[in-house]
């Protein structure tokens, strides 16, 4: 993995920069704002959710976490966030979007996948610790409700010394997303 670029980033969070890597033929971008060496930072890693990110889906809660790690990084005044291209868990936008059919039709977010043929999650966060030994990060606050995110981040050589939830204000469409997750994959969620 090598950066390839960087840039000043304002948003209506905050002032950050953006940093984009690439290995091989995957990118994967990190938006830093203030020092991220004197204390461990506040770490959020975010896997693409065109529906959620961009279009505000309320399927899922996605949109909400990306927004709310923003602004606990902002009030902060220090810390990442870590965006790679694995939409829909790892199946990507059209198959997702096959996925919403069958969840339609019932299944949730775990049936839904297998039904497609694939695993529950098929992601499993090595560029993120890649991309952290390179900026220098031995240790981080990371804004995560997945136990995977913790594991996979202490295999790549870097402490998670505290695990802060990231748990936006359920809405009644997300409620047996967010249950599934709980249920099924482990998600480290209060009230449901």
């Amino acid at each position: 993995m090598a950066q390839e670029a960087e840039a000043d980033f304002p948003t209506r969070f905050g002032h950050f920069r953006i940093h984009g890597f690439r290995a091989g033929s995957e990118e994967i971008i990190a938006i830093v704002m203030g020092d991220l060496r004197s204390a461990p930072p506040l770490l959020r890693i975010h896997s693409q959710c065109i529906t959620g990110d961009v279009f505000h889906s309320l399927r899922c809660d996605c949109g909400a976490q990306l927004e709310l790690s923003l602004a606990m990084i902002a009030a902060e005044g220090r810390g990442l966030v870590v965006y790679e291209g694995k939409e829909g868990r790892g199946i990507g936008l059209v198959n997702k979007i096959r996925a919403y059919q069958l969840q339609d039709a019932g299944a949730d977010t775990v049936e839904a996948n297998e039904q497609l043929g694939f695993e529950a999650d098929l992601r499993n966060y090595a560029l993120p610790g890649e991309l952290l030994r390179i900026l220098g990060i031995e240790a981080v606050r990371l804004l995560s409700n997945n136990p995977d995110k913790i594991q996979a981040l202490e295999r790549a050589g870097v402490r998670v010394v505290e695990r802060v939830p990231c748990q936006p204000v359920a809405v009644e469409s997300t409620t047996r997303y967010l249950s599934t997750k709980k249920e099924k994959l482990g998600h480290l969620l209060e009230g449901f």
